[in-house]
């Protein structure tokens, strides 16, 4: 069988907005990639938007990326560690590269009949530790949807946060719960300058402050770091393992949050957790609000025993009221377990994908 690799183009509507600092998500709107060969089919998905809102990539530049410069690097399915090697010239598009990258570890994993979380490095727990994000919303409403997250047993709650906004919503929140394990998530909304603001939120006993400063700063969090006593967090700031790298060595976080999209692939994801266990840093892995196919990557990287804090690693059933999967995975008691099915283990409903994309095509890899 010849080598294919697909693409769709999805709009899977969410089953209510989610609202963060820089902008309102209704629907998931992004890349489903499929690659057939010798009876095997991978999946994967790009973590990209419609906008570059987030961090510079966007679904376009993806699609274009991975056609003009990323695709014709897998011909002969290589592992991941040497197509990684092979775009090394590529500058940047890390979104892109890790869509193609975990491609290929649901091909490895399933040429080796294993499910995916079984062939990671760093050994495995078994099982993911979940938390809730909520987005932004009336303090009424963020606090009941707070309120449902804790009755269903999530792991920690994380709210999310915007200037001038941020007091009233951790006071409403702490007010009544006052001993869960609560985050906020600023998405780059504040800058140095707003140092005196960010010390109010001390007070609130949070495990962790996420991506206050701009998203591509290092410098700033690290002075920011010395002057408050809230953990701090970084995700955008972290896209490969070299930030990483510089952000320990001039003390800029406390925790990381890792995407694997975000940072390369999954290749890319065990080295900065591993530079993060060794040098005491907390981690847990992060989404963007992906189907089941990005989720079940996530699931699969947040049960490694790299991995010590909650993540983002919900069930699918929080977003979309029907997902592009026929065995979406569970959630019981805060606790999501990886597929045992062969890679990701993604069963695809294949006539709902065909509903849901908006356009499809091949790339050429020859």
């Amino acid at each position: 069988m010849d080598l294919v690799l697909r693409y769709h183009y999805v709009n899977l509507p969410m089953i209510e907005p989610f609202v963060y600092s820089e902008e309102t998500e209704v629907s998931r709107n992004g890349f489903i990639f499929v690659l057939k060969d010798d009876g095997i089919t991978a999946y994967s998905e790009c973590v990209t938007n419609d906008n570059p809102f987030y961090l510079y990539e966007y679904n376009t530049t993806a699609i274009n990326v991975i056609k003009d410069y990323l695709a014709k690097s897998i011909a002969d399915v290589p592992e991941p560690k040497e197509f990684l090697e092979r775009i090394d010239h590529v500058k940047g598009h890390e979104m892109a590269k890790g869509a193609i990258e975990m491609l290929l570890w649901d091909y490895k994993a399933k040429k080796e009949k294993l499910p995916l979380y079984k062939i990671l490095d760093g050994g495995t727990k078994g099982f993911a530790e979940t938390g809730l994000s909520v987005g932004l919303d009336s303090t009424d409403k963020m606090v009941k949807k707070v309120e449902r997250a804790v009755d269903r047993h999530y792991k920690r709650i994380k709210v999310k946060i915007s200037k001038g906004r941020e007091l009233d919503i951790l006071s409403a929140v702490r007010d009544k719960f006052s001993d869960i394990k609560l985050t906020a998530d600023a998405n780059s909304n504040y800058r140095i300058s707003d140092i005196e603001l960010l010390k109010k939120i001390d007070k609130f006993n949070l495990t962790y402050l996420e991506q206050p400063l701009n998203s591509d700063d290092l410098i700033d969090h690290s002075k920011l770091r010395k002057e408050i006593y809230t953990p701090i967090c970084l995700d955008e700031s972290i896209v490969s393992p070299d930030k990483m790298r510089k952000a320990i060595e001039i003390k800029s976080l406390d925790v990381v949050n890792i995407k694997p999209g975000r940072v390369g692939g999954f290749h890319n994801s065990l080295r900065i957790a591993k530079m993060a266990k060794e040098n005491d840093i907390h981690v847990w892995v992060g989404g963007m609000e992906e189907t089941s196919v990005g989720k079940n990557y996530n699931v699969a990287l947040a049960s490694s025993k790299l991995i010590d804090y909650p993540g983002d690693t919900g069930p699918t059933s929080e977003l979309f009221s029907r997902d592009i999967a026929t065995n979406p995975l569970t959630m019981n008691d805060g606790i999501v377990t990886p597929s045992e099915e062969i890679g990701i283990g993604v069963k695809i409903d294949e006539e709902f994908l065909n509903e849901v994309t908006i356009f499809s095509g091949s790339i050429k890899l020859k």
